[in-house]
C-alpha cells in the first residue's frame, strides 16, 4: 500500500462523525474537490481509493442524504440527489463552489473538517523517501483559494497550480506537509512521516558532508601533484640549487612527503610555518616553473 493510501486509510477510520457541524464540513470539502460531478439533478463523486469512498459513504449516512454506489473497472462511483441545501456552496455552471472566502467566523475543527474532506476527495502525497510533494486538486479557482486560506491562516504556505481538472494547491516543503497531515488529523502517519524524513534527511546530510570531504580532498591530491610537478621541473632545468633556502627546504619536504597537508609541512620544517606561510611558499615554487621554458 502507498504512503498517500495509508493516510487516507487513518482518515477514513477517524471518529468525528458525532458532531454534524464537522460532519458537515468534511462532506464540503469532498464537494469542493475535482473529483465532483454535477450531471442534471445528480451529484457524483468518482475515485480509485476504496477509502475515500468509505468515508464520502459515512458522511451520507450521517447527513441522512440517500445515494447509491457502483464500480466500473477500478473506480467507485457514488451517486446522489442534487438536492444539497447548503448555504456554504452555490452552484455555477455545473460546478460546486464555496459562496464565501472569509473563515475567521469558522471554528478550527470545522476548517480541519473542510480541508480533510477536499485531501480525501482529490488529494494525493508522494513517497516522501522519493520526493516532497503533496497536492489537492479543487474543481475552481476559488475553491482552491478556500482551501489555501485556510492552510495559510493555520501556518502553512501553499503553492496554486492550474490543472486540466481544475485548480491544484500544493506543497513541496517536508516540514509544511508534516504540519498539513497533523492539522487534518492524521496523527499516526505523521509520526511515520517524520520518521522517514529524519531518515532522508540525515542521509542527505552524510552524503553531502562525504562529497564535500571528497571534493577537499581531490583538490589537495591535484594541489600536491601540481607543486611536485614544479619542483621536478626546477630540478630538470637545473634552477633548484639558484633558489632561495626556504623554498629549497620546502621544496625537498614536499617530495618527500607528496601525502602531508600544508599544516604538516609547515610542522616539518627547521622552524614551523602556519598553513598560509607554506601556501606562499609552494606558490612560488609553481609560479618560477611556469616561468621557465
Amino acid at each position: 500500500m502507498s504512503f498517500s493510501s495509508e493516510i487516507k486509510e487513518e482518515l477514513s477510520k477517524l471518529n468525528t462523525l458525532n458532531n454534524k457541524d464537522t460532519v458537515k464540513a468534511e462532506f464540503i470539502g469532498y464537494l469542493l474537490s475535482s473529483n465532483i460531478i454535477i450531471n442534471g439533478n445528480k451529484i457524483k463523486y468518482s475515485t480509485e481509493n476504496e477509502y475515500n469512498i468509505n468515508r464520502f459513504n459515512k458522511l451520507l449516512k450521517n447527513l441522512n442524504i440517500n445515494y447509491k454506489i457502483e464500480i466500473q473497472g477500478k473506480i467507485y462511483i457514488i451517486e446522489f440527489k442534487n438536492n444539497i441545501d447548503f448555504s456554504e456552496i452555490i452552484i455555477s455552471d455545473n460546478i460546486l463552489e464555496i459562496q464565501d472566502l472569509e473563515i475567521k467566523n469558522k471554528s478550527e475543527n470545522y476548517l480541519k473538517a473542510i480541508v480533510r474532506g477536499a485531501y480525501l476527495g482529490s488529494g494525493s502525497l508522494n513517497n516522501p523517501n522519493t520526493k516532497y510533494h503533496l497536492e489537492i486538486i479543487l474543481s475552481t479557482l476559488k475553491n482552491a483559494k478556500y482551501i489555501a486560506n485556510i492552510l495559510n491562516n493555520s501556518g502553512m504556505k501553499v503553492k496554486f497550480l492550474t490543472r486540466k481538472k481544475g485548480y491544484s494547491i500544493y506543497i513541496k516543503d517536508g516540514e509544511e506537509i508534516s504540519k498539513l497531515l497533523a492539522f487534518i488529523g492524521t496523527n499516526n502517519s505523521v509520526l511515520k512521516y517524520e520518521e522517514i524524513r529524519v531518515v532522508k534527511e540525515t542521509r542527505n546530510n552524510i552524503n553531502r558532508l562525504v562529497n564535500c570531504e571528497t571534493a577537499n580532498l581531490n583538490k589537495t591530491v591535484n594541489a600536491a601533484v601540481k607543486q611536485i610537478d614544479a619542483i621536478n621541473k626546477i630540478k630538470r632545468k637545473k634552477k633548484f640549487e639558484n633558489l632561495p633556502e626556504n623554498l629549497k627546504e620546502i621544496a625537498n619536504v614536499r617530495i618527500k612527503n607528496p601525502d602531508a597537508s600544508l599544516v604538516e609541512i609547515g610542522n616539518m620544517l627547521k622552524k614551523p610555518v602556519g598553513k598560509s606561510g607554506v601556501n606562499y611558499r609552494l606558490k612560488r615554487l609553481v609560479e618560477i616553473s611556469e616561468d621557465l621554458v
